[in-house]
């Protein structure tokens, strides 16, 4: 979810990130555990939730993935314009780990004072950032529409610039409707 501080939200989410971090630091953290207790531990853990709960914890596993692919889409899409890092809102499962089931990266969507070009490119990279998830959100198009707006203004006021900055000898004239 952007934010404007502009907030951009995920639609969807998923997985236990700490885990699955440490699955890919060591990939065989997982059979040299299974080996070592000489059974299939993922088996044992599972035995201790009924099945409604197993359901609960891959639901919650697959939200908490989707939500960090969101919020990371986002945040590559906004090199230079991101105010923070992406934040994340838990959930805390039966299992007792916590899923990211909502998430935001706060970006600036400031107008650039006394430069439409850079306001122009900022829109654009705004614009970018919020559609750059698989699957924008509602809050995402939003935010993107706003973008095309001030780009769009950016536009004008450049005209305006260079029809003022235009040499009246010429008779060069711009029309602009807005």
């Amino acid at each position: 979810m952007l934010s404007d501080l502009t907030s951009i939200q995920p639609a969807f989410v998923g997985f236990n990130f700490r885990n699955t971090v440490a699955a890919e630091q060591n990939p065989s953290a997982d059979e040299n555990d299974t080996q070592i207790q000489g059974r299939d531990t993922s088996l044992a853990d599972d035995a201790q939730f009924s099945i409604e709960e197993q359901r609960q914890i891959e639901a919650l596993k697959a939200r908490d993935a989707e939500v960090r692919a969101h919020e990371q889409a986002h945040l590559n899409a906004a090199a230079g314009i991101a105010v923070s890092g992406a934040s994340f809102s838990y959930q805390t499962g039966p299992d007792g780990n916590r899923y990211a089931i909502g998430g935001e990266v706060q970006i600036d969507t400031s107008p650039v004072p006394g430069d439409p070009e850079a306001t122009q490119r900022k829109a654009e990279s705004i614009r970018r950032a919020a559609l750059a998830p698989a699957q924008p959100s509602s809050q995402d198009f939003s935010v993107a529409a706003n973008a095309a707006r001030m780009a769009s203004d950016a536009r004008i006021e450049l005209l305006k610039q260079t029809q003022e900055n235009a040499d009246p000898k010429f008779g060069t004239a711009i029309d602009i409707a807005v």
